[in-house]
Parts: C-alpha cells; sequence; structure tokens
C-alpha cells in the first residue's frame, strides 16, 4: 500500500501502514446529539467515506467505529432547555444525525456504540487508572485524571502542560488537585434526572465527555488501532485527554491520527453559539443532496471550506458536467455491471492524488479529464472508447462516494434540469439528423434493402419516418425520453452494414456536424 497520509501528531505526511496485514481499523468520534446536524458536523464523516472508501479499493478489511455520544451537560441542558427527557432528546437528534448521513450517501460504521451502552467498561477503565496511579477521587463521587502522572501528556497537540488552559469541567472544580486535570467521572448534581447517573464505586453519576471514546475504542478495536480521526477542533481537549487516559491505562492506542478542518463562514468556524450553522435541511431546499455531498468532498480534508453564496452554484455546475457525461454515455453504451476498480485498474494520476493524503482536488481533476475523453470518443462514435471512459468516470467518482450512476444517487434523479433536457434533445436530434442523412446516401445508390432497414430500426426506436414528395419526416411513435432515443440512434449508427461498410459508413466519414452534449 502506497498510501500517505498527514499524522497530526508527527504534524507530518507519513506512510500508512496497517497495524495487521490486511486489516484496518478506524475509530471516528462522532455527534454529540445534542442538536440537528450541520454541514460543519456532516464534514468528518464525509471526508472519513473517502478515505474508508479508499482503503477498501487496496483490498483491505476496514473496521470502522463511529460513536455516538448520547449522556453530556448539553444534551441535558438541551432537555431542561425544551421540556423533554434528556434520552428523547438524544433519541430525536440522533435519528435526524443518521438521517442525514444516508442523505449524503455516506457509508455505515462497523459498529455504532452510544455511551450510554458502554456504562461498564467506563468504570472499569476509571478504576485501572486509579489503581495506575492516574486518577484519583475528590471524595464527592467525582474522579478526575493527573494530567502530570502522564509523561506524554500535550505530545498530540506538541504544548507542555504548564501552558495549557485550566480544565473546564463544570461546578466540580474545586476537588481537583490541579486546575489543568480533566474528568473522567461527574457526580450527579442536584436536579439533575435520576435516570441521567448511574451507579459506580465512587456513587451515582455518569462518565465524562472523553472516558467514552477511550472505552468504546478499546472494546471493539483492542489496545492499539491504526487510525483515529475527528474535526481539528477535537485535537484539544478531547483527543489530547483520550490519549493520555488510554495511555494511563497502558495501551498503545491510536497510531496514527487524522483531523479535518472546518467548514467556516466569513473566516469563522460553524457553532451553534454563534448562530452561523447551516442545517442540512435548509440546504437541501437549495441543492440536491449530490451537489452538497460534492461541495464537502471535493475539497483537500485539511482545508477549510469557506461557505458562501457561490459553494453551492460551483459545485453544481462541476457535479452535473460529471453526472451529464455519465448519463448520456451509459445510453449510448449500457452501464457497467462493475465500477469496482483497484488502483492497478485505474488511470495513475488519479493513484496518485489519492495515496497523497487524499488530494481529492487533483483527483477531480483527473475525473474531468476523462470526461473530455469520454466526450471526444462519443463524437468519434468510438464504443470502446465510450465504454472504457465511462468505467473509470464511475469509478472514479465511486471512490469519492459521488458515483452518479449509483443507486443513491440515481433515485434522487439529480441530473434532471430543463437545460440539460434541452442539450439532451439536442444531442439526440443531431444523430437522428446523421441516421437520415446515411439513408438518404443509400437510397441515392438505389439500395433499397438497407434503406428499409434503417426506417425499420427506427419505427422500433419509436420513430416513424416518411418518405415525402418534399423530403423526409421523422416523428415521435411516442412521447419518450430523449436519452431512450439517444440510445437507440447510437445502437443503429454503430451498427456494421452487412457484409462491407458500403456508402452509409463512407457518407458518414465524410461529414456531418455533432453538437456537443
Amino acid at each position: 500500500m502506497d498510501l500517505r497520509l498527514y499524522d497530526s501528531k508527527a504534524a507530518a505526511v507519513v506512510p500508512f501502514e496497517p497495524l495487521k496485514e490486511g486489516e484496518v481499523s478506524i475509530y471516528l468520534c462522532g455527534p454529540t446529539v445534542q442538536g440537528s446536524p450541520h454541514i460543519g458536523h456532516l464534514r468528518a464523516a464525509a471526508s472519513f467515506d473517502v478515505l474508508i472508501r479508499w482503503l477498501e479499493r487496496q483490498g483491505v478489511d476496514v473496521t470502522y467505529v463511529r460513536n455516538v455520544t448520547d449522556i453530556d451537560d448539553k444534551i441535558l441542558a438541551r432537555a431542561e432547555e425544551t421540556g423533554m427527557e434528556w434520552w428523547a432528546v438524544a433519541q430525536k437528534y440522533e435519528r435526524e444525525f443518521q438521517d442525514a448521513y444516508k442523505t449524503l450517501g455516506l457509508k455505515e460504521p462497523t459498529i455504532e456504540p452510544r455511551a450510554t451502552g458502554h456504562i461498564p467498561d467506563q468504570i472499569e477503565l476509571v478504576e485501572r487508572l486509579i489503581e495506575r496511579g492516574h486518577a484519583y477521587t475528590d471524595g464527592e463521587g467525582s474522579v478526575y485524571f493527573d494530567v502530570f502522572s502522564q509523561p506524554d501528556y500535550g505530545s498530540l497537540t506538541h504544548q507542555s502542560p504548564n501552558d495549557m488552559l485550566d480544565s473546564q469541567d463544570g461546578d466540580n472544580a474545586a476537588g481537583k488537585k490541579d486546575p489543568r486535570d480533566f474528568a473522567l467521572w461527574k457526580a450527579r448534581k442536584e436536579g439533575e434526572p435520576e435516570t441521567a447517573s448511574w451507579p459506580s464505586p465512587w456513587g451515582k453519576g455518569r462518565p465524562a465527555w472523553h472516558l467514552e471514546c477511550s472505552a468504546m475504542s478499546h472494546r471493539y478495536l483492542g489496545e492499539a488501532f491504526d487510525i483515529h480521526g475527528g474535526g481539528i477542533d477535537l485535537r484539544f481537549p478531547h483527543h489530547e485527554n483520550e490519549q493520555a487516559q488510554s495511555h494511563g491505562a497502558g495501551w498503545d492506542f491510536a497510531n496514527l491520527w487524522v483531523h479535518n478542518a472546518w467548514v467556516t463562514t466569513k473566516g469563522e468556524k460553524m457553532s451553534k453559539s454563534i448562530g452561523n450553522t447551516l442545517a442540512l435541511e435548509s440546504l437541501l431546499e437549495q441543492a440536491s443532496a449530490a451537489v452538497i455531498r460534492f461541495a464537502l468532498s471535493s475539497v483537500h480534508h485539511r482545508s477549510a471550506i469557506e461557505w458562501g453564496p457561490e459553494t453551492l452554484t460551483q459545485a453544481q455546475a462541476n457535479w452535473e458536467k460529471i453526472a451529464r457525461f455519465v448519463l448520456e454515455a451509459g445510453a449510448l453504451v449500457g452501464q457497467p455491471e462493475s465500477v469496482f476498480l483497484g488502483p492497478e485498474d485505474l488511470p495513475s494520476d488519479f493513484v496518485e492524488a489519492m495515496n497523497a493524503d487524499l488530494n481529492v482536488s487533483k483527483a477531480l481533476a483527473v475525473v474531468h479529464a476523462h470526461v473530455k475523453a469520454g466526450r471526444a470518443a462519443m463524437l468519434a462514435l468510438d464504443r470502446e472508447g465510450v465504454e472504457r471512459e465511462l468505467l473509470l468516470v464511475r469509478s472514479m467518482m465511486d471512490v469519492l462516494g459521488l458515483d452518479p450512476a449509483s443507486k443513491v444517487w440515481m433515485a434522487e434523479q439529480p441530473f434532471h434540469s430543463t437545460e440539460l433536457a434541452d442539450e439532451q434533445a439536442a444531442v439526440a436530434a443531431t444523430l437522428l439528423e446523421v441516421i437520415l442523412g446515411i439513408r438518404e446516401a443509400v437510397r441515392r445508390q438505389h439500395d433499397w434493402g438497407e434503406s428499409d432497414r434503417i426506417r425499420d430500426r427506427l419505427a422500433a426506436a419509436g420513430i416513424v419516418v416518411e418518405d415525402r414528395p418534399g423530403g423526409v419526416t421523422w416523428t415521435p411513435k411516442e412521447r419518450r425520453e430523449h436519452l431512450e432515443r439517444l440510445a437507440k440512434a447510437w445502437e443503429i449508427l454503430s451498427e456494421p452494414k452487412p457484409g462491407d461498410e458500403g456508402p452509409a459508413v463512407k457518407e458518414l466519414e465524410g461529414g456531418g456536424e455533432t453538437n456537443e452534449g
């Protein structure tokens, strides 16, 4: 495997070598379900979807764990604000996230654990940290991690504990030995729902935010796994603290750290607190899900996406250019049965772009080049060329989760615009005129059998040809989709005359103009 990825801990692009040959294990921090998903939330999942798809093209088995934080201070606050039960809040927004992932065509994780489903694992980890001298109780039911007990604390974010800000753990901070120590277990506060706390050796309480990911990654991926990912805003304190408590437990934890950049508006990270979020639901009123996914997936994962009025317009133009080719080429030659090509069968410049830290912008440049080559093959009536370029374009776009002819995107019919229909009609009409010109040429040579054959084939395609004193006319037998007529026209045009090439082919080679769709 030639894949290179940027490791946040090493602060460099490094060769990716799986811990186990033929297997890759990934843990991605999923949502805290206290509100509706916006594209800032969804970018991480979209970025890792591309990574997973590319890893699968290498022939490896991927175990992908993406958690759900369904108990948290923010969830309890939202429950109090809305008058809902905290678990109902969590369930409501978890469903919204699931719908959003499906809408954007994201692959489902292998395992999607919830924090509330792993309370015993988290209690066990806290006990282990206390036994190993990395954690302590405050005597009032809370447990904290001693950051100065872990020699490599700060190594992920390249900072010294002495330079760090105080940890923000709420009202129990008075029980800390050091203000930078972070909570592992939080004692139940007066007024909090009984159902939002669990019995523990230190009294009723609930796990703190960082603890859950260490416990659940260990449960499903073991003491060491290949890649830990998430948004760059999670590097500190969340991921730094995850690493500290996992190393404190004696586990190797993540071998590689992959972080995606923010989605920003006017240079600021999307955040509910400053009110600049873009909910997926509202964006779907402006563009199709495919276009939104394209906007999220066409920028390098370590580059910020500056979302503005032109973002979706630009994404739609690029998406429709590719989708239009896939649709028209498929109508001409049929869609391939499988588009799952490995690196050895894909264009080398596409493979290199993906291996270079998932450089999707360069990869898309390769896609556009092959769309252009496919269009040229269509105009040259090169069936094999069309088939080849169609397969390559679809396979490359499938790596990006955006194959236009896949079930998820065909189901929403994202390319049926008025402009596109007009272009398709123009292409179909041009081909029909070429065919009728060929028929006229063979009639001038008194080849009535070939003339009748072309007429009959057109009739079978739903086009009635009539020879009248004033010339030849054609009329659709029924109202059909333009692409159906285009497919039939291509079939007729590309079918050789029995025997030799004959005057029909020679006439075609001699001229006639074709408009590119």
